[in-house]
């Protein structure tokens, strides 16, 4: 078994890989947060805005019909929102995924240059090397047959 593999480059690889993922998971919670936040801000803001409404109008006979009105509008715009937030969640999800896909192609090629410079690897390592050729060549697959197969694979 061939012992001189580079491990201050193999230990570098999976530190960059781990500095990337924490990035990555830091990024996500930072963005989430602050949609929730300008969601949250935005309807204080409304509210702030119809309570001070109420308090300076002089006809009693609008105000009468205000709790009923400023419901279902209120319910219609935190619906909206909700809406987008939802939408935004998914667009950071894409974005987080492609994020990691791309930490773990770069932390493969840099595994596979760190080896490749020793020459050949153990069985064991060329074996793990091509698992991790398999698993991101599957999802990336347009054709849903071959997907679908290997996600079968995966669960027996």
């Amino acid at each position: 078994m061939n012992t001189n593999l580079p491990s201050l480059d193999l230990y570098k690889a999976n530190i960059e890989l781990q500095l990337r993922i924490t990035r990555l998971l830091q990024d996500a919670g930072r963005e989430w947060l602050e949609a929730v936040q300008r969601s949250n801000e935005e309807g204080v803001s409304e509210a702030t805005t119809e309570i001070e409404g109420l308090l300076n109008s002089a006809n009693w006979q609008a105000l009468t019909t205000l709790p009923g009105e400023a419901f279902w509008r209120l319910f219609q715009q935190r619906s909206g929102d909700v809406q987008a937030l939802n939408q935004a969640a998914i667009e950071r999800q894409a974005a987080f995924t492609a994020g990691l896909q791309q930490a773990l192609e770069n932390w493969q090629k840099a595994v596979t240059e760190a080896v490749g410079e020793v020459g050949a690897l153990p069985q064991p390592f060329q074996d793990l090397l091509k698992q991790w050729g398999v698993a991101w060549t599957l999802p990336v697959r347009k054709d849903k047959a071959a997907v679908t197969k290997g996600g079968a694979n995966r669960g027996n």
